[in-house]
């Protein structure tokens, strides 16, 4: 467990998403839970060494099975995005680890089986303050990777948690995204308000500007060849040859090159009939 600011605390140790933790005195709030359950024990228990007051609450930065799987296991209030709950309602009541390889971490977390999902108890719509303390944390929506993505801001430590709009050395999660206004995000993160932020990826912990800059380039290069293959009327298929390019920009390791096309091959492939392909629309957010 990383100390980032005064009370704040991440975690990239475990499978799948950076955790972060807010001890405030009233209690702790936890941003995000890994895929498995076993791990998610395994969290909670670290954060009984925090000094906080006894409650509990867990932010779901948006509905992606990497941070939400393990959610009934931090026994605790939930709290997400009304589009978060939504994506909740569209999906059976219990996870099955099978299933399209979409190059998520949790494929590669062994003895999944079958888990409940835990969706939020508490939604919001634009803007909600969590007043524990004279520290308030700030939940803010801001649709791109997902329709129910929200940042988590700390004005007064100056941190951010911004979940999936910023990664490190792997590709982005494109089947759910909506590219325009994953790029407006990215530049109002650019924006003077969070000068000197420490600005915490869900995967990849915090971030430079120049990380942020480059993410900002790679999302308007994929939206850009995306609206060439559509001006073509090619099929979602043609998004294929995309696939390597992309892949070379991220800087993606080379143990985990197989997992991050399959990432990028099954995201590009469900983006593109979605919003580019009439018999893809309509449907409501679904994880990938």
């Amino acid at each position: 467990m990383q100390a980032i600011a005064n009370k704040v605390y991440i975690e990239d140790q475990y499978p799948g998403v950076t955790l972060g933790a807010i001890a405030l005195p009233h209690g702790l709030i936890q941003i995000d839970s890994p895929p498995s359950s076993e791990d998610s024990r395994s969290w909670r228990a670290a954060l009984l060494s925090l000094n906080t007051g006894v409650e509990r609450l867990l932010v779901n930065l948006d509905s992606h099975p990497d941070r939400t799987l393990g959610a009934r296991a931090m026994d605790c209030t939930v709290i997400a995005h009304e589009k978060t709950a939504q994506a909740f309602r569209n999906r059976p009541n219990t996870f099955k680890a099978q299933g399209d390889e979409t190059g998520a971490a949790w494929e590669n977390v062994a003895g999944l089986g079958s888990v409940r999902w835990f969706p939020p108890e508490i939604t919001f719509t634009a803007r909600m303050v969590i007043d524990w303390s004279n520290t308030p944390v700030v939940l803010e929506s801001h649709p791109g990777p997902a329709s129910g993505a929200i940042w988590a801001i700390l004005p007064d430590e100056k941190v951010v948690f911004i979940g999936d709009l910023v990664l490190r050395n792997q590709p982005p999660f494109l089947a759910n995204a909506n590219l325009p206004a994953w790029i407006t995000a990215l530049e109002a993160l650019l924006e003077p308000r969070f000068q000197n932020y420490a600005i915490v990826s869900g995967r990849g912990g915090v971030v430079a500007e120049s990380t942020i800059r480059g993410q900002l380039a790679l999302m308007k290069t994929i939206h850009e060849q995306l609206e060439a293959l559509s001006k073509k009327q090619a099929g979602p298929a043609a998004t294929e040859s995309l696939v390597q390019p992309i892949l070379g920009d991220t800087h993606s390791p080379a143990d985990r090159q197989k997992q991050h096309a399959q990432r990028l091959t099954y995201g590009l492939y469900h983006y593109y009939a979605r919003h580019y392909q009439s018999s893809g629309a309509g449907s409501e957010e679904e994880e990938e």
